[in-house]
């Protein structure tokens, strides 16, 4: 079974350094980013995707509950805090569970082993493949066939290293169901850094196709472990 890919956001350096500890001894969890700083945070994640956050409430820059609103709905959350008055508001969003401060070990796995309860299915999902309906019918494509994706209002334009297929679907959702390896580098273009060739100032190349980089993506991707 995969690793569950997760971060760590709070503001206390003590709160981060624990949480890693526990991560980092914990078997089903792959740690992909910790930090202090929301902001940071939120720059990894317009380039990362991940299954679960575990973010403090009270954070000078941004609280949990705002950054929760901020960001994609489809987010899952652990929620790190000292104060239980949040907990009812929280549930309002995709909050796996609410661990109060200080947080055990024993606390901390068994919210894991929540996490995989509800959603072990998605976790598991393996396949170097998927379906999308283009033209009347519904094509396989390989995910490292794929070469770059460009959205078109409410259509998307997927280039492959053979073909290229049209497709009724937003960039957000089509988003959701590649691995890793796909980068959102613009708000109409998603591509497969596997097939990056070559980065010049904002732009980069997939094999001959020059992609710009947008402006509230330039400081993710310069972060990239390319």
């Amino acid at each position: 079974m995969s690793k569950i890919k997760c971060i760590i956001i709070d503001d206390e350096p003590l709160a981060v350094a624990l949480l890693k500890h526990y991560a980092e001894n914990n078997a089903d969890l792959e740690l992909v980013f910790a930090s202090t700083e929301v902001f940071d945070a939120i720059d990894f994640l317009k380039l990362n995707k991940v299954d679960l956050i575990f973010t403090d409430i009270q954070m000078p820059d941004l609280t949990g509950i705002q950054l929760m609103k901020v960001l994609d709905q489809s987010q899952k959350f652990i929620l790190t805090t000292a104060y239980p008055d949040y907990a009812l508001e929280s549930f309002n969003y995709n909050v796996i569970d609410y661990l109060l401060k200080p947080i055990s070990k024993e606390k901390f796995d068994q919210s894991i082993i929540k996490f995989k309860c509800l959603f072990e299915d998605k976790i598991q999902n393996n396949k170097d493949y998927l379906f999308v309906k283009s033209e009347g019918r519904q094509v396989k494509i390989v995910f490292d066939d794929i070469l770059y994706v460009e959205g078109l209002k409410d259509y998307l334009k997927i280039i492959s290293k053979t073909s290229k297929y049209l497709v009724l679907e937003t960039m957000k959702s089509f988003e959701e169901r590649l691995p890793s390896n796909f980068k959102r580098i613009h708000r109409s273009y998603l591509i497969n850094t596997k097939h990056l060739t070559a980065i010049d100032g904002n732009s980069v190349y997939i094999q001959d196709k020059l992609i710009p980089i947008g402006e509230t993506y330039r400081k993710a991707f310069k972060n990239l472990n390319l």
